[in-house]
């Protein structure tokens, strides 16, 4: 049989990867908590239309990257390529429109087809928040410092950027919109492909263009800011007061946008130049319209999402797992005494690692290899004597410590005063 690898595009989390990982969402669980979001998990999977409605037919996420099949019962399903959908899918479905306001934190898998490098993969990880039933600029401004105080936690902070833009409200949208129609077309020919079929749909997304030309072309377009209506630019300012308030620095990105209809008003990335062409890190935006287009009542919402494979790269080294005591029985004598004072160990709330096989030479080179603190030897002699053999391994130093009850103070007295 040839060597089995992970499909392309996956990766294994070894424990190192995984440690990084766990870092940084639970550095995300603590401080959400903190702002009042609790912990929400949906479906890995959903009815393709939970995600082909909002998203948008026409978009690359659905037409080139979405993992759908049909299973046994015939039923479309798709992997989730993002969690907003699902979050306001979970709130229809029990009935929580409601409860208003509503504020969740999740973090899991997603899976998109497409051409893995550097920070992107075809599974992977993000932490996110979602801020449903707030219309005014005080939520944006709640999501925003939310993710600025993650980053922080994770010690990134000075390593990123805050862009900020403003899409407007419906109608300041549909004005830019008309703008650039005007504007891309006198440049039909010179679109590619992909951007000319954009003109038709949505002519926003032209601007998120990657291809060359077209970067050449959107970078003359006409400012968004011209378009917005009073009320936009009011909204966007009472934003852009509130992060100054709180000593945020940002830099105005009027060429950052989101194509999708729902999406108004607020839009922002902390994006970093750490990790080449994969820049984004943290990314959000206001989306008004979605409850609404997905079945529900009229709702505002807000929220980002950020993938921890890019933060995992960029956080420094996370602090070790507690060092273990390994438990080495030598002998058949010994093995009950094993089990007993493991347990014992780990109800006192010690790291216990058991060595199950071998000489003791073996045994103690398995010691080393799980990085154990101290080795707590138990043979004959010992069940016989009522004591253990305790070594220091990084000192050398041996001593025997005598088991007075089924409770070990001696013993737990010794590993806690040495491993904590």
């Amino acid at each position: 049989m040839p060597a089995l690898q992970p499909a392309r595009g996956t990766q294994d989390l070894l424990p190192e990867a995984a440690r990084r990982h766990r870092r940084v969402s639970d550095s995300a669980r603590e401080i959400a908590a903190l702002y009042g979001f609790a912990e929400i998990s949906t479906p890995i999977f959903e009815f393709t239309e939970v995600f082909a409605r909002p998203i948008g037919e026409h978009t690359d996420i659905v037409a080139k990257e979405m993992y759908t099949f049909k299973d046994r019962g015939g039923e479309e399903i798709t992997l989730r390529p993002e969690n907003t959908a699902g979050v306001v899918r979970a709130v229809l479905s029990n009935g929580l429109t409601q409860g208003i306001p509503l504020k969740y934190f999740y973090s899991g898998p997603m899976f998109r087809y497409e051409r893995p490098q550097k920070g992107r993969f075809r599974q992977f990880h993000q932490i996110g928040v979602e801020l449903l039933g707030v219309a005014t600029p005080q939520a944006d401004i709640e999501v925003i410092a939310l993710g600025q105080r993650i980053l922080q936690a994770l010690g990134i902070a000075d390593r990123v950027v805050l862009e900020l833009n403003t899409l407007g409200d419906p109608e300041s949208r549909l004005a830019y919109r008309d703008a650039l129609v005007g504007y891309f077309s006198a440049c039909h020919s010179d679109l590619s492909e992909d951007s000319r079929q954009r003109l038709e749909r949505n002519p926003l997304r032209i601007l998120d263009s990657k291809d060359p030309g077209d970067q050449r072309i959107a970078a003359e377009a006409p400012d968004f800011a011209a378009y917005l209506n009073d009320a936009s630019r009011e909204f966007f300012a009472r934003v852009q007061g509130g992060l100054d308030r709180l000593g945020f620095a940002y830099r105005r990105n009027p060429r950052l946008v989101r194509g999708l209809d729902y999406y108004t008003h607020t839009v922002f990335e902390f994006v970093t130049t750490d990790l080449g062409a994969q820049g984004t890190v943290l990314a959000g935006g206001r989306y008004n319209g979605l409850v609404e287009l997905m079945g529900g009542p009229s709702m505002p919402g807000i929220g980002w999402a950020a993938g921890i494979e890019r933060l995992a790269m960029l956080v420094d080294e996370p602090p070790a797992s507690p060092r273990p005591v390994t438990v080495v029985p030598v002998g058949e004598a010994g093995e009950p005494m094993a089990l007993i004072i493991a347990e014992v160990l780990r109800n006192n709330g010690c790291a216990v690692d058991v060595s199950y096989s071998g000489n003791l030479s073996r045994r103690m080179r398995y010691a080393n290899r799980v990085n154990a603190r101290a080795a707590l030897l138990i043979g004959d002699e010992e069940a016989a004597g009522k004591f253990v053999t305790w070594r220091d391994l990084d000192s050398g130093e041996q001593a025997k410590i005598p088991m007075i009850d089924q409770s070990l103070p001696e013993i737990v007295k010794r590993i806690k005063s040495l491993v904590g």
